[in-house]
């Protein structure tokens, strides 16, 4: 084989591995942009169920706060804040805490209200 065939036949492997490494990083590219879309969905996601978990919280905070504010004797606390260890994969467990704390200060309260009528 001659030098020009040589040189042509590297110059088109040369030209063919440009090709593939260019539809390679085409391809990386599009699979990057898929990964960066789902996270930023998963994000967003975490953020309205962050939202909705202080939602509830709040929610049973207040109805806690005028279950008591009857009780003279009883001084309500500052607003809770959000807890930094948190899971956010466990964050319908701990609405689910919140509620039956309330339920069980209702109890409570409307125990202290049966003792207090006799």
């Amino acid at each position: 084989m001659n030098a020009a065939m040589e040189y042509k036949q590297i110059v088109g492997l040369a030209g063919k591995a440009a090709e593939e490494l260019r539809a390679w990083e085409r391809r990386r590219a599009e699979e990057l942009d898929a990964e960066i879309a789902a996270a930023e969905a998963a994000v967003a996601e975490a953020r309205e169920r962050e939202a909705r978990t202080v939602q509830g919280a709040q929610h049973w905070w207040r109805m806690a706060q005028d279950n008591v504010s009857r009780l003279p004797w009883l001084e309500v606390g500052a607003d809770p804040a959000p807890a930094p260890h948190a899971y956010a994969s466990r964050l319908d467990l701990y609405l689910r805490e919140v509620k039956e704390a309330y339920q069980e200060l209702v109890d409570a309260v409307l125990s202290l209200s049966w003792r207090a009528r006799r």
